[in-house]
């Protein structure tokens, strides 16, 4: 068996690779489409709530890319300083992606029931909360 560390490192390679292949088609990065989920329908969203909540998804500058990306596009806009929301364009150009992201969601899943993903996340998680109480 495969140390825990392989399987993360192959499993996240697999879903960056899928969902840039998937994103891609419509000018958006993987992280582009995390910044995008994190700012929502919830009205205007602080920049530090985006970097805080994707901190460990990349570093700084990789979160700022992203933001520069959503904005340049037309997904986001800036409806005060350092705050970001959907625009009207990128909420409808968000409804034609869902399919496919959809699609992502059961191709990933396939053969894994609900109790499982909730254990290997819930074990993730556990790990994770050890090894920073720690750091």
């Amino acid at each position: 068996m495969k140390p825990i560390g392989y399987w993360l490192n192959r499993t996240d390679h697999a879903i960056t690779h899928y969902m840039q292949n998937t994103l891609g088609e419509f000018g958006l990065t993987r992280l582009a489409w995390q910044v995008l989920n994190v700012v929502g329908d919830g009205g205007e969203v602080p920049d530090t709530e985006v970097h805080s909540v994707l901190f460990a998804n990349a570093p700084e500058a990789d979160r700022s890319t992203a933001i520069a990306l959503v904005l340049a596009d037309g997904w986001a806009q800036r409806p005060s300083p350092d705050h970001l929301a959907l625009t009207d364009e990128g909420r409808d150009r968000l409804v034609k992606i869902a399919a496919q992201v959809n699609t992502f969601r059961e191709v990933s899943l396939t053969g894994i029931t609900d109790d499982e993903y909730r254990t290997a996340v819930s074990v993730l998680e556990r790990m994770t909360q050890n090894l920073e109480s720690r750091a």
